[in-house]
């Protein structure tokens, strides 16, 4: 299977504008979340694909694969899939641009989800690790996933779920990590729906595919690192490095 990993990049992020170019360590975030990538080992191709000159140059200039996308996307994934839409490729990995601590092994476990007689039938996965700071479970800036017994998706959420109506039964909390991979066709087709109102609601894209009857394949890994989404982020991605 050829797989190709990209990195959508966007510049003006809402709650942290700029946050992709902002110095963690000796080079800015989005650097690092491109070297892990590519450290891994486990793609054909890296790209990063982004709607800012900045960050392409950023990228390039350092000996990377960057691409502009040709218009405005609501989402990353939607960014992708213009990217890979004439590529020959069996599997496309979305890593965040956000996510600077890229380990191999996690998206190893993701992409082995893929093979085998089972893997036919997996559309798209992706990972989720376990929260248990109750700062964090309540944080909506934390996407929380349940999952059915086979860790198929049930629902993505901001807000906590499940909710523990019983405070006597252990609850255990995931968070979705933001890498998905899909097979190419399934990615295609999410670009061809429209934003679906939970995916609206919650600002939370893997929605779209739930709200069409396509479970998620989640994977549960170990601790990946810092999701940078505010400047208090940055600061422990700092410690974290």
């Amino acid at each position: 299977m050829k797989k190709v990993a990209f990195i959508p990049a966007r510049y003006a992020a809402t709650r942290f504008p700029a946050k992709l170019m902002q110095m963690l360590g000796t080079k800015p975030v989005i650097r690092h979340t491109y070297d892990n990538t590519v450290a891994t080992g486990l793609f054909d191709e890296v790209v990063v694909v982004t709607d800012s000159d900045i960050i392409f140059n950023e990228i390039t200039s350092h000996g990377g694969k960057a691409v502009m996308s040709k218009k405005a996307h609501e989402s990353g994934s939607d960014r992708i899939a213009e990217a890979v839409a004439d590529m020959e490729v069996d599997i496309v990995v979305n890593v965040q641009g956000d996510e600077p601590f890229v380990k191999a092994a996690p998206i190893q476990q993701l992409l082995q989800v893929f093979e085998g007689p089972q893997g036919q039938n997996v559309q798209v996965a992706s990972l989720m690790q376990v929260l248990t700071n109750p700062q964090f479970i309540n944080d909506p800036n934390y996407v929380k996933v349940a999952v059915d017994m086979h860790f198929n998706s049930l629902m993505f959420s901001r807000s906590v779920i499940p909710y523990p109506r019983n405070k006597e039964l252990p609850v255990t909390y995931y968070e979705h990590i933001g890498v998905y991979a899909f097979r190419k066709q399934a990615l295609l087709h999410f670009t061809n729906w429209p934003m679906t109102p939970l995916e609206a609601a919650e600002k939370i894209e893997c929605l779209r595919y739930l709200e069409h009857g396509i479970p998620l394949k989640m994977v549960v890994v170990d601790y990946m690192g810092v999701e940078i989404d505010t400047p208090e982020d940055l600061e422990r991605a700092a410690k974290y490095l």
